[in-house]
């Protein structure tokens, strides 16, 4: 299954640049639909409170929504003028709802999502945790580059975190739409358990799915020793000399997340790697 539409959410002009980097290649390989995707932020008066905002307030803010979104379609513009692949911008006002709504309505009609990692410094308000919003809500796979990320194209060299659950089964069957023809595969389990290899079944056959599209699969186990499952897929990955991590997100509720933590959320905050998550 090839990629025909890849969706690029540009939400501030100092990550642009590294998602394009990222988006571009990918989508010249697939010759994808490629859009670039900005919101602009609404300006929200709670009727409640009683106070006067000023016209040039409104004015000194849409000058500058319009500022930062001209900043980020000349980074689109300049990444995708001399490519033969379709492409658009698309520039879409919150009005009422959040930048993250807006974002998971034009999502579901991606086959594929980048983001850019969470910067609490640099981030609007109304963009606050939008990757899990939107990897929760949107239905389909994102990928979540590192800020300042510089590396290969994805989908060559790839670490699958496996378990046996709905949502690590759908990241191995999306892995498909961004790896490469005879692409090296490492689905890698973590776990204290010291499960006999040859005993695995589900990776096993996981395994053997991906061998079946062409692609060189290895089954691999990690004992935590003490260590985040989110280092291990790190380390892993970066021994390896991976391109891209993929893994399932989300598979406990927000109540356990928040007690116990959650590897999905250390993957969005510390990953080295992009990293395709699926829910």
């Amino acid at each position: 299954m090839s990629l025909t539409t890849i969706l690029v959410c540009l939400t501030t002009s100092d990550h642009a640049d590294t998602l394009m980097k990222a988006a571009v290649p990918l989508a010249r390989k697939h010759n994808a639909h490629l859009i670039g995707i900005h919101t602009v932020e609404a300006l929200i008066v709670y009727p409640s409170i009683a106070i006067h905002v000023p016209e040039t307030s409104f004015t000194l803010f849409h000058e500058s929504q319009k500022a930062e979104s001209d900043a980020v379609a000349a980074i689109f513009d300049k990444h995708v003028k001399a490519e033969t692949f379709p492409y658009e911008f698309r520039l879409l006002r919150a009005e009422s709802s959040s930048a993250a709504d807006r974002l998971v309505e034009s999502a579901r009609a991606a086959d594929l999502v980048f983001m850019a990692h969470e910067d609490k410094g640099i981030d609007r308000y109304d963009q606050r945790h939008i990757q899990s919003k939107v990897i929760r809500q949107s239905g389909r796979p994102v990928i979540v580059v590192p800020l300042d990320y510089d590396g290969p194209v994805v989908g060559s060299n790839i670490v699958l975190g496996w378990s046996d659950t709905r949502e690590t089964a759908r990241a191995a069957h999306d892995l498909l739409t961004v790896a490469d023809e005879a692409a090296n595969v490492t689905v890698l389990r973590v776990d204290k358990s010291g499960q006999d290899p040859m005993r695995d079944y589900d990776g096993i056959d996981i395994a053997d799915t991906l061998a079946r599209h062409g692609m060189k699969t290895t089954l691999e186990h990690r004992e935590p020793a003490g260590e985040a499952v989110a280092s291990v897929l790190n380390q892993v990955a970066f021994e390896k000399g991976a391109d891209l991590i993929v893994t399932g997100a989300f598979g406990h509720s927000k109540a356990y997340d928040f007690v116990i933590g959650a590897t999905t959320y250390a993957m969005l905050k510390d990953a080295d790697l992009p990293v395709m998550f699926s829910k």
